[in-house]
């Protein structure tokens, strides 16, 4: 069977994670605090802060700008439900809106649209690892600055308008205009899961890139307290002679990325360009110099003159194919021993936002692109044979179903 996305666990993994267990230090220390800089240094951005998963990320900033009860977030219809768990976590209100049919990202045309006064976050999402469209968003928000109504919370009065917070779950290593991910808005959350191009088993980032007079240096280190607990010191810094006595100074919440995690991305980092890129690279080139003819299929776009994707995903469409049939061209190719997914069942879908009273097919874009898509494998060792064996499988399965 040939897997969907396995991470990548060489003896390079292993041994540093070995050094890490026999180092006696296996929570955040020093190699978490390491892997924040080696962050901030590759993506351009003036501050991060590692934690224990992205969707940690998105609610400790989306609490930090204190969105609470009666305001709204805008994001896509076509994403993970993680992205608007979060906020229904904090109590505001998910305002899904739809997406491009060129490249699943959210349409800036459509956030405009949903602006209103009680709106204090855009949440777009950097889809299969290709980036939205930040320059336009950037100047959306300034142009509706004077919609933006600031509540108690010091730092909407400091940003005097509405915040853009990137689900950049997908796209670490990406680039737009020159400039990765990471650097192209106000906060951007990365996701080191296992299925990512970069893991660290479990884990994320904020990537802080604040304007001023936002002092993002500060910003961490209160961030810092604010996902341990509330504690004015972290354990490493309880180890000094003498320095026991700690404070807790807010109820804070416990998300902090361990030592264990950092130490696996401190791998990934140092060989995400030279190899992991080109690697992932190669394999979407293969599979669009096999299937660029097949008229039946809509490939995905992986570069233009400003933006460049990391290739997290290879999510092609099926032209004109009902979901019942895409389903069916899928159970072919499991039946081949190959795995595939899909990316993604749109969320107002979902039960639990169906419930709210959302209605799916107010999504038209959403619901044409989610009936259609098919994400096929990805992953380092993923071999040229073993690309054309998906390719077959995938073919064949398509020549069974749409006649």
């Amino acid at each position: 069977m040939i897997p969907f996305s396995p991470p990548r666990i060489d003896d390079k993994i292993c041994n540093e994670v070995v050094a890490v267990l026999k180092s006696g230090w296996i929570t955040t220390g020093p190699r978490t605090k390491l892997f924040e800089k080696k962050i901030t240094e590759y993506c351009g951005n003036k501050s991060t802060l590692c934690l224990n998963s992205a969707t940690a990320g998105l609610e400790i900033m989306l609490r930090w700008f204190g969105v609470k009860e009666g305001d709204e977030v805008i994001l896509p219809a076509y994403t993970y439900s993680a992205t608007a768990n979060v906020i229904i976590h904090v109590g505001a209100k998910p305002v899904f809106v739809d997406v491009n049919a060129n490249d699943f990202n959210i349409s800036v045309a459509n956030i405009e649209k949903a602006i209103t006064s009680k709106t204090k976050v855009i949440m777009p999402v950097d889809f299969a690892g290709w980036p939205c469209d930040y320059n336009e968003m950037n100047e959306l928000v300034v142009k509706h600055k004077s919609k933006f109504v600031a509540g108690d919370n010091e730092n909407q009065k400091k940003l005097g308008r509405i915040l853009i917070l990137s689900d950049s779950a997908h796209s670490y290593g990406a680039t737009y205009n020159g400039k990765k991910t990471g650097s192209l808005t106000d906060i951007s959350v990365f996701s080191f899961h296992a299925v990512k191009n970069l893991t660290t088993a479990e884990g994320g980032a904020v990537a802080l890139n604040l304007p001023a007079p936002f002092d993002n240096e500060a910003e961490y280190k209160k961030l810092c307290v604010s996902t341990l607990h509330g504690q004015n010191k972290d354990a490493l810094a309880k180890t000094q002679k003498g320095n026991w006595r700690y404070d807790i100074v807010e109820a804070g919440y416990k998300c902090n990325m361990t030592d264990i995690c950092a130490a696996i991305g401190l791998i990934e980092i140092e060989r995400y360009d030279s190899d992991t890129l080109i690697k992932r690279k190669h394999i979407v080139d293969s599979y669009n110099s096999l299937l660029k003819n097949d008229v039946r299929l809509e490939l995905p776009v992986f570069e233009t003159e400003t933006k460049t994707s990391c290739y997290h995903l290879y999510p092609l469409r099926i032209k004109n194919a009902t979901e019942a049939q895409r389903d069916a061209i899928m159970q072919h190719i499991f039946d081949a021993d190959v795995s595939v997914n899909v990316h993604f069942l749109p969320v107002p879908g979902m039960t639990f936002y169906k419930n709210l009273g959302y209605n799916v097919t107010d999504y038209k874009t959403t619901c044409d692109i989610s009936s259609r898509e098919i994400s096929l494998p990805i992953f380092y060792d993923l071999t040229d044979e073993q690309i054309k064996t998906v390719v077959n499988a995938l073919i064949n399965a398509v020549n069974k179903v749409i006649k």
